[in-house]
């Protein structure tokens, strides 16, 4: 699929690393904002195709340029965060997603890198084809054999408490047999099939009431109902054929573990099969997609599993998904509609986005009307004027992209604006930019707005009552500007003629409990306080990276302010810990030099307290905490099963050689990282002593 904009359309190779940064940081950006969507909201706003077209962009980028991928690049995120009403739960094992893979060269490329990976040959390689069911991830706990809680992926960390809600679902036993293990967490998907889906639209149609869009969201929305009535009186189903933490094994194959939790009483997502390479995954693969139609649940792809779990184990897992599994997803679906406007939204970092508001159509069973166009340079490329009449394509339920446009007598072009629809203010693109942005900073309303709601969101400080609505309304009337006026917005509120307690929607108690809220946010961690600032490329997993290497909040600012020096040793210490290299060095470092954001940053520390960061625990593994560095060409095992396996004891994997390296394991052929590590003194360990120093573990 095509990329939206002229730099994303110019091969990887041919990119220079300012385009790759700047290209980079968009579709970061683009990507988690569809994450939150599709998995928190149950409001996607994009296509499963335009979806899968940036994040395969993302990745490419990412592989050409490894010092752009950072932990919170949305590559190496699950979902998103979950959302409230619901109670949250930590998920024992993390919940990832997969990897996707759109044409038999991709298929093939999969199978080839499992066999490099684990030094496997032409051997055949055993892996289960199944199908990709189109429906909610939801994860079922059971303890001494009986049904204790369940929970949404959510983020893939923590999700959504939804126990009593499964509990009415027909599909979910509430015990176990005897010969199940003590503990073990089935997973699987909640679904519902066609036939019950139109059954209950014509119910619905019958009263009067609206139409659902499709089954996956209707599926979503009624499991994740407040009231477990309301449930159970929708006909959703479970597929188990998954797991997470289990007390003992279930097998020694994915087959045979799949086929036991058939017997548990779990209903299996069929038909399957077993393949020995990628032809036979190939020719499965048609299989579905010639079935699909008359299958009862709606799919969208084959997923392909390693058969012997032991191989998974060896294999683990890269950034947000297992190196063992791959969805094979069916091409998307098209439509035609006519494009009426294109309009300008401005976003928290001030960039100008158009969006394509579209006639309403229904592609695939989905009513859309709306798709971003990203930027100026997507409209220009594919040449589109408002009035054109356009081919929109999806794959699953959510809204398309624009794919090509063809002009009618009502055709006319858009002029983009230089100007910022909010404020006025010149919109500039920066030399090797792909967007456009307000140079407006915190006098634009629409940048003070959403950098404030990013603030007060539930990964940032997560004030309980100060949502989108209430942030506008405080920007609005002159009662929050800045971060630190939330914490002093009770002390001032006595000072005001307007009373926030005789406002629409507000009274005594419940600006009590607004205030109460916010008293009960003045202690935060260090990592949550630096997401919470927004600093253009930091997310929650690269904060959580800087809070656990810098430790506090003020040895983070003074190393900041002295990485200014490119030379310097702080810079280079920097840009070696895992995962940071020089572009998200550059927005941090330019964050805290900015004098504005210092003196936003010395209020705000006036009004809360920020916890240190504790040194991580080294009982369990004699790694865990230290940064290592691979060189040289490894004989026993492939490089990147090396750094899994370092990662999973614990230890930090970094690129380059620093005075804060702690080992350097020499392989063959080692050439200026070895050298670099004998002229800093950094303990050097062979490929065999590094084995042995892990052995066991």
């Amino acid at each position: 699929m095509s990329a939206p904009s002229p730099l994303r359309s110019v091969p990887i190779d041919a990119l220079s690393a300012d385009q790759a940064s700047t290209e980079h940081a968009d579709l970061s950006g683009e990507v988690a904002a569809h994450d939150r969507a599709y998995h928190r909201d149950d409001a996607p706003t994009i296509s499963d195709a335009e979806y899968d077209g940036l994040r395969r962009r993302l990745e490419a980028l990412e592989a050409r340029f490894p010092d752009l991928q950072t932990d919170d690049s949305p590559t190496r995120m699950v979902g998103a965060e979950t959302a409230a009403g619901f109670t949250k739960v930590q998920h024992r094992l993390p919940m990832l997603s997969l990897a996707n893979a759109f044409t038999d060269d991709e298929i093939r490329e999969f199978d080839a890198r499992l066999r490099r990976f684990l030094n496997w040959g032409d051997e055949p390689l055993a892996l289960v084809a199944e199908p990709k069911i189109d429906g909610l991830s939801a994860s079922l706990r059971y303890e001494n054999r009986r049904l204790v809680q369940a929970a949404t992926r959510g983020d893939g960390t923590e999700g959504e408490d939804v126990t009593e809600n499964m509990r009415t679902l027909g599909d979910v036993p509430e015990t176990l047999p005897a010969d199940a293990p003590e503990v073990v967490e089935v997973r699987g998907e909640v679904y519902m099939t066609r036939a019950d889906f139109l059954v209950l639209n014509r119910q619905r149609e019958a009263r009067g009431e609206p139409l659902y869009v499709n089954p996956r969201n209707t599926a979503a929305g009624s499991l994740r109902q407040l009231d477990p009535s309301i449930t159970a009186e929708r006909p959703l189903r479970f597929f188990g054929y998954a797991w997470g933490e289990v007390s003992t094994p279930l097998a020694e194959t994915q087959w045979a573990a799949r086929r036991r939790l058939g017997d548990f009483g779990f209903k299996l997502n069929e038909p399957t099969a077993l393949c020995a390479d990628a032809d036979a995954m190939l020719a499965h693969y048609a299989r579905i997609q010639a079935i699909r139609p008359d299958l009862p649940f709606d799919i969208d792809g084959v997923v392909y599993k390693v058969d012997r779990l032991d191989l998974q184990a060896r294999l683990g897992f890269v950034s947000r998904a297992p190196r063992w599994a791959m969805a094979h997803k069916f091409a998307p679906e098209q439509a035609a509609t006519n494009l009426l406007d294109i309009r300008i939204q401005v976003g928290r970092t001030g960039a100008l986005t158009p969006v394509a508001v579209l006639d309403p159509v229904t592609v695939g069973g989905v009513v859309v009307a709306r798709a971003t166009l990203h930027n100026e340079d997507e409209i220009a490329r594919k040449d589109i004027h408002i009035g054109d009449r356009v081919t929109i394509q999806r794959a699953g339920d959510v809204i398309p992209q624009v794919v090509a446009a063809e002009r009618t007598d009502d055709s006319r072009p858009f002029a983009f604006p230089d100007r910022c629809p909010e404020c006025g203010s010149l919109a500039i693109r920066e030399e090797g930019e792909v967007v456009r942005r307000c140079t407006g900073g915190l006098i634009c309303p629409a940048q003070a707005v959403e950098r404030l709601r990013h603030f007060v969101s539930r990964d940032a400080f997560d004030i309980e009552g100060l949502g989108e609505k209430q942030i506008k309304a405080f920007y609005d009337d002159g009662r929050v500007m800045r971060p630190a006026d939330i914490f002093t917005l009770s002390a001032r509120e006595d000072r005001r003629s307007d009373s926030l307690a005789e406002k629409d929607g507000w009274g005594s108690k419940s600006v009590a409990n607004l205030f109460a809220a916010i008293e009960a946010r003045r202690r935060i961690p260090l990592d949550r306080f630096v997401y919470s600032l927004g600093i253009r490329q930091v997310g929650q997993a690269t904060a959580r990276l800087l809070a656990r290497h810098y430790g506090t909040l003020d040895a983070l600012r003074m190393a900041m302010g002295e990485a200014i020096d490119r030379e310097g040793e702080t810079y280079a210490e920097l840009t070696a810990i895992d995962q940071i290299g020089p572009s998200v060095a550059d927005d941090l470092i330019g964050f805290f030099a900015e004098p504005h954001n210092t003196e936003v940053l010395d209020q705000l520390v006036a009004q809360v307290a920020v916890d240190a960061v504790s040194a991580p625990e080294s009982s369990d593994s004699p790694v865990a905490g230290k940064t290592v560095v691979f060189t040289g060409s490894l004989e026993s095992v492939s490089r990147a099963e090396a750094k899994a396996k370092a990662e999973s004891l614990g230890a930090k994997v970094a690129g380059s050689v620093s005075k804060k390296t702690d080992i350097v394991v020499v392989g063959a052929d080692a050439g200026s990282k070895a050298a670099k590590a004998r002229d800093l003194d950094v303990r050097t360990l062979t490929e065999a002593e590094w084995l042995d120093l892990i052995d066991g573990v």
